[in-house]
């Protein structure tokens, strides 16, 4: 019982922020007749208010995220074309990240070196564990071999530190900047902030998710240390 027990806490570490992000995003994501605009006419018009008309609003299947190299707040269908609480306030957090890029927010630019370290190198770390059980036979020492798994574990853990140092720069563009902005603005009714709080503080959270995902690629070529 108690083996079972800790493995159903390490799955709710692990994927519980994911469940929990995805249940709050789409759970505000039904249809708001009664608002003047999508996700994406939204951002357009937040970006054009702060003058930032540089920055491009485009439609991408790959999450909605803001792209500091081509200046661009990418929203995913549902959120460009939809008039939904989550819609909204999803917008206005990518937008935040075009506030925070306009601005040289400090905390960003790092996180964008950060992680644009980690790309670099994660697929170092994997061609790492699947070459260590030839290193071990050529070598014939599983030591060599459990020390070069022990480096490919290091190079993959920067991922999840990138995925977790992104957090203090995902708040800030969630409670210092889009919220203000919808409350200031009367985007939204007051009735409606306290969800919109909830859909801000999930969309700041998937960067915890994506850390909790690559966790778990990180623990599962560290069993083969064992060996």
């Amino acid at each position: 019982m108690v083996y079972l027990f800790i493995i159903f806490i390490v799955l709710a570490v692990i994927f519980g922020p994911q469940i929990w992000v995805k249940w709050i995003i789409t759970k505000h994501q039904a249809a708001r007749e009664e608002f003047p605009g999508t996700g994406g006419e939204l951002a357009r018009h937040l970006l054009d208010e702060m003058k930032l008309h540089d920055v491009v609003v485009e439609v991408t299947k790959d999450g909605d995220h803001y792209d500091s190299n081509d200046k661009a707040v990418r929203l995913s269908p549902q959120h460009m074309d939809g008039k939904s609480l989550s819609a909204v306030a999803i917008a206005a957090h990518e937008v935040g990240h075009a506030m925070q890029d306009a601005n040289e927010y400090g905390p960003l630019l790092w996180r964008q070196r950060v992680v644009a370290f980690a790309q670099k190198f994660e697929p170092i770390g994997g061609v790492i564990m699947i070459a260590a059980p030839l290193v071990a036979l050529l070598t014939r020492s599983p030591h060599a071999m459990a020390l070069q798994i022990g480096a490919g574990i290091c190079v993959l853990g920067v991922s999840v530190a990138a995925h977790l140092i992104t957090l203090p720069v995902e708040f800030d563009a969630s409670f210092k900047r889009a919220l203000p902005v919808l409350k200031a603005g009367g985007y939204l009714q007051d009735k409606d902030m306290s969800s919109a709080r909830h859909i801000l503080n999930a969309a700041a959270l998937t960067y915890v998710a994506a850390a909790m995902m690559s966790l778990l690629n990180v623990a599962r070529w560290a069993r083969y240390i064992r060996f």
